[in-house]
């Protein structure tokens, strides 16, 4: 016979964070895509601070300083006059950290999550994604963590930064292309990609790219590959950041070519995710991708996935078994 959970006992939380890839060439801090990699994490009342990580990058998900989920999960109950309650915290990763797929906001929206559930904050999605885009300094990624698909975001009030409740708005697509990552072997901070950016550009850059950000939400709406291969160029981060993404333009210059319909830098680098043909067979592309990487002696990780719809919003529940994670 099973024992009925324990009384007065809170019940702990699932919750399962898609990976995110933002920016998409021209869309500059204004779009991102949830994608099949995942953080799963489970947690549950305890007398202190533990975590346990499996997967990728197990060693920094489980230290116990430093950590971004936890001290999100500190700050959030504190700001919101909440007692800390230490937490177990089981964690299985997919997500690389620092390298352009999102880690971080997933961390921060796992944090976020965490202390809605244990502080039992009654916040809604948007309040969410603008904590977490609050700490990220942009809205993008966390947006496409939680809701899924397609997000488009805004900045709140014009000239005020992030609101309580900034804007992100999944938008429903019909393209469903294969994605193709290639991570390179070490990471590359956000603070310093976004550092070589100019502090203006011109009017034929910025025009540039509000057309091609156009035709990028078109394509996804309509599910054009041959909008989406006109869409991906972009003149106001990817020139800039070249230097830092070695693997950026050689994969660029294959638009068109293996079945490749385009190459942009994933979020602010230094991974590439490469739009793919569904009419050719995608783990044949990525082989021979792999061999031209090879010849030009660069290494990369290739990484077969799709958009994932369904954000981690959709994939949290309580739990009162203390068992290792799902898979």
């Amino acid at each position: 016979m099973v024992a009925a959970p324990r009384k007065n006992v809170m019940p702990g939380i699932e919750i399962v964070l898609p990976a995110t890839s933002a920016n998409l060439g021209p869309a500059f801090d204004s779009a991102a895509i949830a994608i099949r990699l995942y953080l799963k994490v489970r947690a549950f009342a305890d007398r202190e601070f533990r975590v346990a990580a499996h997967g990728r990058d197990a060693k920094i998900c489980a230290r116990p300083d430093n950590n971004l989920l936890i001290e999100t999960y500190r700050d959030v109950m504190k700001q919101n006059g909440r007692e800390l309650l230490p937490l177990r915290i089981l964690m299985q990763n997919e997500v690389p950290v620092g390298k352009g797929l999102g880690s971080s906001a997933a961390a921060r929206l796992a944090g976020v999550a965490l202390a809605v559930h244990f502080g039992k904050l009654r916040w809604i999605d948007q309040q969410i994604v603008a904590e977490a885009a609050r700490r990220e300094h942009h809205a993008d990624n966390a947006g496409a963590c939680w809701l899924g698909g397609l997000v488009l975001v805004g900045s709140g009030d014009a000239g005020q930064g992030l609101t309580d409740r900034a804007p992100a708005y999944r938008i429903r697509v019909l393209g469903d292309w294969p994605l193709l990552f290639a991570i390179p072997r070490h990471p590359l901070s956000t603070e310093k990609a976004r550092s070589v950016l100019p502090d203006s550009y011109s009017s034929s850059d910025a025009v540039a790219n509000v057309q091609r950000a156009m035709l990028l939400a078109a394509a996804f709406l309509q599910g054009r590959s041959d909008l989406l291969r006109q869409a991906l160029d972009d003149c106001i981060h990817q020139p800039y950041r070249s230097a830092f993404c070695p693997l950026l333009e050689p994969l660029r210059s294959l638009a068109g070519q293996h079945g490749i319909i385009g190459a942009v830098l994933s979020g602010a680098g230094p991974s590439v995710l490469l739009f793919l043909d569904p009419q050719e067979s995608a783990a044949r592309i990525r082989r021979r991708i792999g061999a031209l990487l090879r010849q030009q002696r660069l290494d990369a990780e290739l990484v077969l996935t799709k958009l994932e719809t369904r954000g981690a919003r959709e994939r949290r529940r309580r739990i009162t078994s203390s068992r290792s994670v799902r898979g």
